[in-house]
């Protein structure tokens, strides 16, 4: 069974040490990345790959502070980012395909970023880290972006990120650092940010606009599909100028991924909610070792056709990877 993982990173030092020059300092740290797995991208992640059972990763750059920088310095920077992945997945294209980084500081520069990163550089999609100093994609200032993923046909994966300083303050303040930096962001805070970001999108009528615009959640969909019943039933009368009921925008234009919760339970949620048509498979490598990955998947109560497609041909279709 060949596998994708579809939430995979890669870091470049220099692209980390540039954007932590443009930002202000940040005060006690209370995470150490997994910075050497990160930055290779040669034969130590090939085999881990195959120690994971995995054949192909979807990388994607972290965030780093990219889209709270200022524009010129994001644009610039993202290019390289995507330069120097697009020669990663080109040394290694059997194993490789790439989501785009994008300048969200700049709308329309991420616009043009992703119709280069797409047709010239041959990356698949893009990954969009959380909120751009406050705002989210629903802002008007990202419909040329919007507009260009439906374009050219690509995904926009929203990764999580820390949400915006005020709401830091006001719902995760108060506790030791390492507690309230983990309460804020992998612990509760950037998963119920990025659920928000996806319910945006819905009420501000982005997919009617853009009805084949495709997104990607990760961790199972963000908290979402848990309460997908209920959110639709509380919204859906009181947004009468979208055109679906609530719920029906996450079953056609969204997918979920793991992130590396391999726990039963979420999965078979999101199985029977969104169906399996809307399920990827990822890792989050290195920020989880997959050491379960390949028997997860194995030993999941599904029929040999459905396991193929969230193994791998789901993420094919998306991805258009038949074109390779």
């Amino acid at each position: 069974m060949k596998i994708i993982a579809f939430e995979e990173h890669f870091q470049f030092a220099e692209i980390k040490e540039a954007v932590a020059r443009l930002l202000p300092a940040s005060g006690e740290n209370f995470y150490e990345p997994p910075t050497a797995q990160l930055e290779d991208v040669g034969s130590g992640r090939l085999e881990a790959m195959k120690a994971m059972g995995v054949d192909m990763q979807v990388l994607s750059h972290p965030a780093a502070g990219i889209q709270q920088i200022p524009a010129a310095e994001a644009v610039a920077l993202a290019r390289t980012i995507n330069d120097g992945l697009a020669a990663v997945v080109r040394a290694h294209p059997e194993r490789f395909v790439g989501l785009a980084t994008l300048p969200t500081p700049d709308p329309e520069a991420s616009a043009a970023e992703l119709e280069r990163a797409v047709k010239t550089l041959g990356l698949r999609g893009a990954m969009i880290h959380g909120h751009t100093k406050g705002r989210y994609l629903d802002d008007p200032a990202f419909d040329s972006l919007l507009s260009a993923a439906e374009a050219l046909d690509v995904p926009l994966y929203l990764h999580p990120a820390p949400p915006p300083q005020k709401v830091w303050d006001a719902y995760y303040a108060g506790f030791e650092p390492a507690v309230s930096g983990s309460f804020a962001t992998f612990g509760w805070g950037w998963h119920l940010d990025t659920g928000i970001h996806a319910l945006r999108l819905v009420l501000a009528g982005v997919f009617d606009r853009y009805p084949r615009l495709q997104i990607v959640l990760g961790h199972w969909g963000e908290m979402i599909p848990f309460y997908l019943d209920r959110f639709s039933a509380g919204l859906t009368p009181v947004t009468k100028g979208l055109q679906r009921l609530v719920k029906d925008y996450f079953v056609q234009n969204m997918y979920v991924t793991p992130s590396g919760m391999f726990t039963l339970p979420p999965f078979l949620l999101c199985l029977q909610v969104l169906g399996v048509d809307r399920i990827l498979y990822s890792v989050d490598y290195p920020f989880q070792a997959g050491d379960h990955a390949r028997a997860f998947l194995e030993n999941a109560p599904l029929s040999p056709a459905d396991r193929e497609k969230i193994a791998h041909r789901n993420a094919e279709r998306l991805l258009k990877l038949s074109v390779l």
